[in-house]
């Protein structure tokens, strides 16, 4: 019987379990698989920390938030364990003859890296960014956007009984796919993302726009945003663990600027790691179930090297090279139709 590892590694996600448990039971069932969780990410595979997968430890987890295998940011070439012969000798210790990586682009370039130092790794698509271009959405995105437009909801009824202008912050570094989705379903009079910078001129005469029509503005702002004077994105909490700038605060920024040019009373939320967090959607645990089904059918057919990515309807096969540090954006003439909403 073919044994074979899984791992989830960077960011915490909402459909992480059910990947897991969709992987185990078509292995199980289907493919006479059996498999191995490793802990925390590639620090499990580098220190050969495993848990049994089968099916009773995963009965039930689907509906679970997080992951059961636990999760980090750690390198396998970041510490003198590591590295492709230690992994090897690893893998050959456990009996283990091939990887599952569940990330995101960081992952699967460290996937598409052990991979050419000859590691069998296969790949499932992570983030709730949806900024994967390979892929048209990824698991996790559906929570983070329902997650946001509760937050949006929330905060309207405050603002309309106030007359307050309130600017909601949410992830997004590099892309505005939870901004410009929460957005839109929560009517927000205002979405701001890293794709299209706004003055501030035109923020304000939205806003103003709103607030003349007797309704307290919402502005939807994604954390990767920048004013067009603005340089580089906010930040001021020093860098990650992969020594980026950690972004967070626009929001916090904007809301003294808007209040001050209109006179509106204005109050920024950042919603942060609570977009992560949580039960994912029924969308999302379906997506989740079917990448981890689909997983397990490549490494039956040994397509090492191959990642599972959503096409339409249809879960198709891509190899790392196409999802690997192609980031995908907002095309402007989606955010140019989102725009003729605003105000």
């Amino acid at each position: 019987m073919a044994r074979y590892g899984i791992l989830t590694s960077g960011g915490d996600c909402p459909g992480l379990n059910a990947v897991i448990r969709g992987t185990v039971l078509q292995g199980t069932t289907v493919h006479d698989q059996e498999f191995v969780g490793f802990r925390d990410g590639y620090r499990g595979l580098v220190y050969g920390d495993v848990m049994q997968l089968d099916r009773s430890a995963v009965r039930g987890i689907s509906k679970n938030g997080g992951t059961i295998l636990g999760t980090s940011r750690f390198g396998p070439y970041s510490e003198p364990d590591g590295g492709p012969e230690n992994i090897k000798k690893v893998l050959e210790r456990l009996e283990v003859d091939g990887v599952i990586a569940i990330g995101g682009d960081g992952t699967m370039a460290a996937a598409n890296r052990l991979l050419e130092d000859g590691i069998p790794m296969v790949g499932v698509p992570k983030t709730i960014d949806n900024d994967l271009e390979a892929t048209d959405f990824t698991f996790g995105f559906s929570t983070a956007v329902e997650i946001a437009t509760e937050a949006a909801d929330r905060l309207r009824t405050t603002g309309d009984s106030h007359m307050r202008c309130m600017v909601l912050e949410v992830m997004g570094r590099h892309a505005g796919w939870i901004a410009i989705y929460s957005g839109i379903a929560s009517g927000a009079h205002v979405t701001l993302i890293p794709e299209a910078p706004e003055t501030l001129d035109q923020i304000c005469d939205w806003v103003n726009e709103t607030w003349a029509r007797g309704r307290g503005p919402l502005v939807m702002v994604a954390e990767g945003f920048t004013l067009p004077e603005m340089d580089d994105a906010f930040s001021n909490k020093g860098l990650d663990e992969f020594n980026r700038p950690r972004l967070g605060g626009v929001g916090e920024i904007l809301a003294p600027l808007i209040q001050e040019r209109t006179g509106i009373q204005t109050r920024a939320t950042v919603l942060g790691y609570i977009q992560r967090g949580g039960v994912p959607t029924a969308y999302d645990r379906v997506l989740g179930t079917r990448f981890g089904q689909a997983i397990s059918d490549v490494i039956a057919d040994g397509a090492w090297g191959q990642m599972v990515a959503l096409r339409g309807t249809k879960i198709e096969r891509v190899p790392f090279s196409d999802a690997v540090g192609h980031t995908k954006k907002v095309p402007l003439d989606f955010y140019r139709g989102t725009r003729a909403l605003f105000g």
